[in-house]
């Protein structure tokens, strides 16, 4: 499907050579495996008061432990995932990988459309929470390999942000469509995605590493739109056999090394309590339980309608990445954000208990404080702590913490998920709220406090500040990301 397509165009004009359409075309089927995810993340909101309704599919309504069990499963196997497809990845290719995180989707909505029974569903959300986990790792790594270097940061960062297109899109049909209609658009998206991407090339860089050179660079040549026996192809295969060989002289960094080195073992630790404020941030169960929040919250416009505001938010919210991240001093933007997000959350959860008090709060302060929070967290809260322990700690370093640092978030966001219907019933639901907001306001507190900024220094630079010691601030000409230092 993506073979033979170099076209050379021979006349007067100058010859045209090379393209990068067929690097976006993959992007957007990549992007389109994220949507699927974005569909496994909103599921349960819309349906949530179908599943506790009288005619839930299940053949009763289900308490609110059962639906919290259905939501927290996801997030919680995703934990596994992260293990499971980085191996297949590593060992048996990225388009193995992912082809095997889309037939877990697959499964999920073809068991949840035989069987309704709510252990059955919890087992379908355990299938789908495996490839849940694993995209967040196969996905970006497999686009950041096969794109240019003039495109690759905005075809990651881009592809990253297209999960919340299917959050928006799952919320539209649970709230309007039926049950099994639902589950059937989505099986037959994801299986579409599925054949589509039988027919993407390998990427190059696995292939150089398993030795298969010559299918590397007639991958290679595919991808950018040259012959095969091209310079431009030939420079960036010795490039890839270089990287490679440097890759496997370098000697591994074990986790031990890490704690007895004082200034990665306090970046470790300042980066992974940053890690738990993100996870406790709040905004999983606004995505996750949208539709309840303004239910309850009493809001005048259809809840439904109401809900669609989140998926929206974290669309726009990703623009801020783009233009800024690059711009911004990373403790500014990730503080700041952090305080935003605490204060909208604080408002909120002010607003429910005035309410529980019998206080009438008018229902756009509830909106405007979700809208407030979620805005908050795609802006920088989620985006920012990835581009900070890039640059803050060495490639052997990063190699080494960054699985931890997937599990951990993935098991304190189930954690939090697993709790939240349970301490809402029993304490009111802004005592969720009220626990978020504090996570978030910790969040800005270590921010300023702790981390160093990171923007425009070398690695050298951010370990010396981290051991207490004052460093000039020297700015990198690339912005940061881009120096050499970090890779």
């Amino acid at each position: 499907m993506f073979l033979k397509l170099n076209k050379f165009v021979v006349n007067d004009k100058p010859e045209k050579r090379g393209h990068t359409y067929v690097q976006w075309s993959i992007t957007v089927l990549g992007a389109s495996v994220l949507v699927t995810i974005g569909f496994l993340i909103g599921w349960v909101s819309p349906m949530k008061k179908i599943l506790q309704s009288d005619a839930s599919p299940t053949g009763s309504p289900l308490s609110d432990t059962e639906v919290s069990a259905i939501a927290s499963t996801l997030i919680l196997t995703g934990i596994i995932g992260v293990v499971f497809c980085s191996y297949i990845a590593e060992v048996y290719g990225r388009k193995t990988a992912m082809l095997l995180i889309i037939a877990l989707q697959m499964l999920c909505w073809i068991i949840k459309l035989v069987a309704t029974h709510v252990a059955v569903i919890i087992v379908a959300r355990v299938s789908a929470g495996i490839g849940y986990g694993g995209s967040y790792v196969v996905i970006p790594v497999y686009i950041r390999e096969i794109s240019q270097d003039s495109n690759r940061g905005l075809l990651v960062t881009l592809i990253m942000s297209t999960q919340h297109i299917g959050v928006l899109a799952i919320y539209a049909m649970g709230s309007y469509l039926n049950y099994h209609t639902t589950l059937w658009i989505a099986l037959s998206f994801t299986t579409a995605t599925f054949l589509l991407m039988l027919f993407v090339p390998e990427s190059p860089a696995f292939l150089v590493k398993t030795g298969k050179l010559k299918e590397a660079a007639k991958n290679l040549a595919t991808l950018r739109g040259f012959p095969v026996d091209d310079d431009i192809v030939q420079n960036e295969m010795n490039c890839l056999k270089d990287e490679d060989a440097r890759f496997k002289s370098v000697e591994s960094i074990s986790i031990m090394a890490i704690i007895k080195n004082k200034a990665w073992f306090r970046g470790l630790l300042i980066t992974q309590l940053i890690v738990c404020c993100v996870a406790l941030n709040g905004t999983f169960g606004i995505v996750t339980y949208a539709w309840s929040i303004m239910k309850d919250a009493g809001v005048a416009v259809s809840p439904e309608l109401q809900s669609f505001i989140v998926p929206i938010l974290l669309m726009f919210g990703t623009i801020v990445p783009l233009s800024f991240v690059q711009k911004a001093n990373r403790k500014t933007l990730l503080a700041g954000t952090f305080l935003t997000s605490g204060l909208a959350m604080g408002c909120m959860a002010s607003a429910l208990l005035a309410q529980r008090f019998g206080f009438a709060v008018p229902g756009w302060v509830l909106v405007l404080s979700i809208a407030v929070a979620v805005a908050s967290y795609s802006a920088g809260i989620i985006s920012v702590p990835t581009v900070v322990i890039i640059e803050m700690f060495r490639f052997q370093v990063r190699t080494k913490i960054m699985s931890p640092i997937c599990m951990l978030t993935f098991g304190l966001v189930s954690i939090y998920l697993a709790t939240f219907d349970p301490i809402s019933n029993a304490f009111g639901l802004y005592t969720m709220f009220f626990i978020s907001a504090g996570f978030n306001l910790l969040g800005a507190v270590i921010v300023l406090v702790w981390l160093p900024e990171t923007k425009g220094r070398t690695v050298d630079q951010i370990e010396a500040m981290l051991l207490g010691n004052k460093v000039e601030h020297a700015p990198v000409d690339s912005g940061g990301l881009d120096n050499p230092s970090y890779s």
